[in-house]
């Protein structure tokens, strides 16, 4: 084999070396950023349950206070009447 044959096989090897190591290292990467998607869309799925739960609560709480204030018939009482 000639020396240009040889360095030509070898470049060639190289480079596709490269090629198969950078495909596996995107696809590692893309794997890890698919990864934290997954744990945001987890911190934002919990923090609007907490938001919601805590309107819940005020909710309740502005209820109750509106019940002491105001008087207040239930639906069983208001078909009595």
């Amino acid at each position: 084999m000639s020396t240009r044959a040889k360095a030509t096989l070898a470049a060639s090897l190289a480079f596709s070396s490269f090629i198969i190591w950078a495909v596996h290292y995107q696809q590692s990467r893309e794997r890890e950023d698919m990864f934290q998607g997954v744990i945001r869309d987890d911190v934002r799925r919990l923090e609007k349950m907490r938001q919601r739960e805590a309107e819940f609560h005020e909710s309740s709480r502005k209820r109750e206070m509106y019940e002491q204030v105001q008087n207040v018939v239930s639906s069983d009482q208001s078909k009595k009447i």
